[in-house]
């Protein structure tokens, strides 16, 4: 018996481990101190009451013979499916099929599930800095990774040119850890590469429900051609607060096609084989998030992380640090002051102010000297860190 020794060319730990550790061992030595965590993307507000209802409702009707449930679709229940279209088409204006929509247990899994219907020959593409779980999983599965760089200079949104080598494309929209969102010209771009290359564009839209100005894209498929060689993925997590309750989808168009196979299918067989899908009362709650109740009462959240961001940027304003994120984002990616380094930045705002953060390095080599703030937090506390953010840099 042999072992995948892929896995062995991971990093030994994850970067959210690592900050977990640093801030634990600070804590045991300094059990006084009030620190205010603005590090992992985690919400903090509650389920709305649209969704926890309809939960409630769910779970009743698995305790009565008459309506209770066993297996269900691995693709999702119409229901939910029906409802995520109906999204699109209000939302972006963009046109789907409900089978082309499949329900899962969050946008992570997929992230990394959709690799099993793709060659380990592909070359994958992915921008720095970069979300982890982009790159590890391809490191799992040995594939040749290229990146593309990130910087202040490109506002953290690379291009495309012909000198790139890639099959297989991910793209985080807006992007996690840098909080910077695509405009049409900018897809349109990639869109275009990869129609000419015949590549294949892995598109998180997870952060979609932050974009509020029109110039921006929340749905790759608002970009004429993406349908032929994009995939979508989206999440409950944060445009719902299901990041306990787990729930998400992946779209794969019908026209989407290479090898003369349609993915569809491909993943379908997929998911059929090696997934059972998502219970049934966590899809009837997350069909709550897209009535006209739920949707108003999302938004009510959405705006008090939007207000902490603010709260954020008007801090960072005020001591001249540059950033980007915080509008049409949830996180505030910035220069770390007086030429300091990623972990550096950390070490100094958790002894000096108690506040936690995550370093930019641990986003790949472009994100030294970068760090990232999350508004997923406390108004009360995200104020009181940006107090002592001000206090002990300015």
């Amino acid at each position: 018996m042999k072992i995948n020794r892929n896995y062995l060319d991971l990093k030994e730990s994850y970067l959210f481990s690592d900050i977990a550790k640093k801030t634990a061992a600070y804590k045991a030595a300094n059990p006084d101190a009030d620190i205010i965590k603005l590090g992992i993307g985690d919400v903090t507000l509650p389920l709305c009451k649209a969704v926890t209802d309809a939960f409630h409702a769910a779970v009743s009707e698995m305790g009565e013979k008459e309506t209770f449930r066993g297996y269900g679709p691995e693709q999702g229940y119409g229901f939910l499916r029906d409802a995520i279209r109906d999204y699109y088409k209000s939302e972006d204006g963009v046109e789907l099929d409900s089978d082309e929509i499949f329900v899962s247990d969050g946008a992570k899994s997929d992230l990394g599930n959709i690799l099993d219907i793709l060659s380990k020959d592909n070359t994958v593409l992915v921008p720095d800095p970069v979300y982890p779980v982009y790159v590890d999983t391809n490191v799992m599965d040995g594939r040749k990774i290229n990146y593309i760089a990130g910087n202040a200079e490109n506002g953290f949104l690379p291009l495309p040119d012909d000198s790139l080598e890639a099959d297989v494309i991910y793209i985080c929209s807006p992007n996690n850890p840098t909080g910077a969102a695509y405009d049409h010209a900018g897809l349109r771009k990639w869109v275009d590469y990869a129609l000419g290359r015949g590549a294949l564009i892995l598109f998180d839209a997870a952060y979609e429900s932050f974009i509020t100005s029109k110039e921006l894209v929340r749905s790759i498929y608002e970009i004429e051609g993406a349908r032929k060689c994009a995939i979508e993925f989206c999440s409950f997590s944060k445009i719902a607060g299901f990041t306990g309750t787990r729930c998400g989808w992946t779209i794969v168009p019908a026209e989407l096609e290479f090898d003369g196979v349609q993915l569809k299918k491909l993943w379908l067989r997929r998911q059929t084989t090696k997934f059972n899908g998502v219970s049934y009362p966590v899809q009837k709650a997350a069909a709550a998030v897209f009535t006209p109740e739920g949707l108003s009462q999302i938004r009510e959240n959405l705006d008090y992380y939007k207000q902490n961001a603010k709260t954020i940027t008007d801090a960072l304003d005020k001591l001249g640090i540059w950033y980007t994120g915080g509008v049409n984002s949830p996180y505030i990616w910035l220069r770390c002051p007086n030429n300091m380094g990623s972990w550096e930045f950390f070490d100094l705002l958790l002894t000096k102010a108690n506040v936690v953060g995550t370093p930019g390095a641990g986003f790949g080599a472009m994100g030294e000297g970068f760090f990232r703030l999350t508004a997923f937090g406390d108004h009360d506390r995200t104020r009181e860190a940006a107090d002592r953010i001000v206090k002990l840099l300015k």
